[in-house]
């Protein structure tokens, strides 16, 4: 009988770590949503707000680092359940680091609502937006679902989103040659293009742990890249991150 509730009771903890990743990710996900409007609508209160809610992603990563060392600690689990929390703290972390991207957006369209309006490369941020959000929607159904396939498809589409980096970079620089003026809100623009970039290398992390989660084992492919050579100074391999 006690080791039935030792068993319930550590399925259960599992679950609670899942549902935190999942509420997690239900929040990084609409802060890159609130981002991306922030900067089209020229919103200072959403890009507030958006600022203002990076701190609950940090809670919620707190909350997972707490809840997996509890487990590993207590439980000393192995195989699939070891996986499991590795998984967690791992998506957590990326999480976090999209939530951080999301409030760097959100800062520069506070800077960019002072800016003239009708600068023509900012249509390309809802463009590039809506492939990260695509590909950062099914990371984390395929989490929730332990659905490798599905991960595996988000995975291989990273590389579109580096193509309309490097378009909108060429786009972005055209302007900033042909007027002066244009020199400092198409910086911010770059910069806002680069942080969804890396959101997109967070979804594949997401991807590949799901990977070894439900598989037991790394993706062996190389990561599906696009071009980078125009801005290769400010591309940061995985690990590394832009200071604002």
């Amino acid at each position: 009988m006690l080791q039935e509730h030792i068993v319930r009771s550590f399925d259960q903890a599992l679950d609670g770590l899942r549902r935190t990743i999942m509420e997690m990710g239900g929040l990084a996900e609409n802060q890159i949503e609130s981002a991306i409007q922030a900067v089209v609508r020229r919103d200072t209160g959403l890009a507030g707000e958006v600022v203002r809610l990076d701190s609950r992603l940090d809670e919620y990563e707190d909350a997972v680092d707490t809840g997996a060392v509890r487990l590993l600690a207590l439980r000393q689990p192995v195989a699939a359940d070891l996986r499991e929390i590795v998984s967690a703290l791992k998506i957590a972390a990326d999480l976090e680091r999209v939530g951080d991207y999301a409030a760097n957006i959100a800062k520069r369209a506070m800077t960019l609502s002072q800016a003239p309006p009708g600068l023509r490369p900012v249509s390309g941020i809802p463009r590039m937006g809506r492939r990260v959000q695509a590909n950062f929607k099914d990371v984390l159904d395929a989490y929730a679902e332990r659905d490798v396939a599905r991960a595996l498809d988000a995975w291989s589409r990273d590389g579109e989103v580096d193509d309309l980096y490097t378009s909108l970079f060429r786009e972005t620089l055209t302007y900033m040659l042909e007027d002066p003026r244009n020199i400092t809100p198409c910086t911010h623009l770059l910069f806002i293009a680069k942080n969804l970039e890396r959101i997109g290398d967070h979804a594949t992390n997401i991807a590949e742990t799901i990977h070894y989660l439900v598989d037991g084992r790394p993706i062996r492919m190389s990561r599906p890249k696009g071009d980078l050579s125009s801005f290769d100074i400010d591309a940061p391999s995985r690990g590394e991150e832009i200071e604002e």
